[in-house]
């Protein structure tokens, strides 16, 4: 490391590695919650979003750890460092079902539809970052 080197170029040298670990200990804290019952603020949105996505055919707590494994999961492959490519893509495919409730229950996601969000809503809509985020990931990871 040359003398001339400053923290800001070290970081933007790794920046896309930042990105992947910030958002792997999201995934993974978030997952871990809802492994226990009542942790997770999102326990009963998730249930009742993953109930209608399912037609109601797998029950809510099979669902529930069903969506702590996959979150888990994308945590520790981000953290890894393996199977980036993979990760990045169950992380797009979750992102894209966190905007469900937006539709399915627009009561919780709105105070004003359809600017004026809840606190619910504003934890959805920041999901944007996340998906920018997992798209600069992805274009970044090195092809197989």
């Amino acid at each position: 490391m040359s003398a001339t080197s400053t923290l800001p170029s070290l970081l933007y040298g790794q920046s896309t590695r930042l990105l992947r670990w910030a958002i792997g200990i999201n995934y993974f804290w978030f997952g871990i919650l809802k492994f226990f019952h009542g942790l997770s603020p999102a326990e009963n949105l998730a249930k009742d979003t993953i109930r209608i996505l399912t037609f109601g055919m797998i029950p809510d707590e099979v669902n529930l750890i069903l969506l702590a494994v996959w979150e888990v999961g994308i945590g520790v492959i981000f953290l890894s460092g393996r199977f980036v490519r993979f990760g990045a893509q169950a992380s797009i495919l979750h992102m894209v079902f966190t905007f469900m409730p937006l539709f399915f229950f627009p009561e919780v996601s709105f105070s004003h539809a359809p600017y004026g969000f809840t606190i619910v809503g504003q934890y959805i809509v920041k999901n944007l970052v996340f998906l920018a985020a997992l798209l600069i990931i992805l274009k970044e990871e090195k092809q197989p």
